[in-house]
């Protein structure tokens, strides 16, 4: 059985992971997908932001159930485009998969656009097995987060020009 799945999984875009439990002779096969693998083991864009920067979004989310947590800040310039995203992400592969491609989908987009990016679409583009599917929602949250940080200091910030006229 276990040569039947190595087969399956070395002839497929999965991968296949040996994991030893404590006892020597106990392994733990299991597969991912060329594209979990591939942001894991080469995330993208990696580290942070100035949180305090006015054009700076940062969305800080958790998973209670299994332990991961996400950062993900965004840069947005002037035309209201974001320039640039980072993450930092302490969780399983799937969970850094799924920060790392984030990052790379909302380079480029308009703030709206970012919104519309759901868990579904990450889910399906990294082929997430039922049982990971929690990082992909928690990969949207994160964006949302993002979001209405950014939101906020906008507010706070066109309040505070509006008084300082005054």
């Amino acid at each position: 059985m276990a040569g039947v799945l190595a087969k399956k999984c070395l002839a497929s875009p999965l991968r296949l992971v040996h994991r030893r439990l404590s006892a020597p002779e106990v392994r733990v096969q299991c597969c991912y997908h060329a594209k979990v693998v591939d942001h894991y083991e080469n995330p993208r864009n990696v580290g942070s932001l100035d949180k305090r920067s006015k054009n700076v979004g940062t969305g800080l989310v958790g998973a209670p159930a299994c332990g991961d947590v996400m950062k993900l800040q965004i840069e947005v310039d002037d035309m209201g485009k974001i320039v640039d995203a980072k993450f930092k992400t302490f969780g399983c592969g799937s969970a850094i998969a799924s920060s790392s491609l984030v990052t790379e989908w909302v380079k480029g987009k308009s703030l709206d656009d970012a919104l519309m990016i759901k868990n579904t679409d990450i889910a399906k583009e990294l082929s997430l097995p039922p049982v990971k599917l929690h990082c992909s929602m928690l990969a949207e949250d994160a964006i949302k987060a993002a979001l209405i940080d950014y939101r906020h200091k906008q507010q706070e910030n066109q309040l505070g020009a509006v008084e300082a006229t005054n």
